[in-house]
């Protein structure tokens, strides 16, 4: 039988040690990865309700079938995709996150991004928080934070996007 010296026998128990601390790591992050999947599925299914209640909203106004279901496909990629994209967020903490979403994730993203996309979306998003503010679900600072930062920053969003789509442009978030 061949004999360990205490040296090697110091590497195998350090090994186990930190594969045993991997493990419990990977436990952590599982249970990170569950919890999160299970916040996403229920706020998915608050997001198909507010989604409908948007859509009542948007036929009271008066707005053609096209418009409304460009507003609604727009929103709900907002609440659906981005907002659960990494975190799980809810639609009436979600107002603050609109300038992340246009001016970067939405044109690095969304393959279909462009000047009237990005109006697109930042129009029924505005139209969205509105209906959210009205019924309660958000504080006006919200919605007025919103239209701000919107009316600020979409030229930048708009030249953010030409860089992106322009192949002489090395690094894109450079200005």
């Amino acid at each position: 039988m061949e004999q360990v010296n205490s040296g090697d026998g110091m590497k195998v128990l350090m090994q186990v040690v930190r594969y045993r601390q991997t493990l419990k790591q990977r436990s952590i992050k599982m249970d990170d990865y569950e919890k999160w999947e299970r916040d996403c599925k229920k706020i998915k299914k608050a997001n198909k309700g507010l989604l409908n209640e948007f859509e009542a909203w948007l036929k009271s106004s008066g707005l053609s079938e096209k418009t409304i279901k460009k507003h609604l496909e727009n929103v709900d990629f907002y609440l659906n995709e981005y907002l659960l994209y990494e975190d799980a967020i809810e639609a009436k903490d979600g107002a603050g996150d609109v300038g992340m979403f246009l001016g970067y994730w939405f044109i690095k993203k969304a393959m279909w991004a462009s000047k009237s996309s990005i109006k697109s979306n930042a129009t029924s998003l505005k139209k969205f928080y509105t209906f959210m503010l009205e019924n309660g679900l958000i504080k006006k600072e919200a919605l007025t934070d919103l239209k701000q930062r919107i009316k600020e920053e979409m030229p930048e969003w708009l030249a953010t996007l030409a860089r992106y789509d322009d192949p002489s442009v090395e690094d894109v978030w450079l200005v």
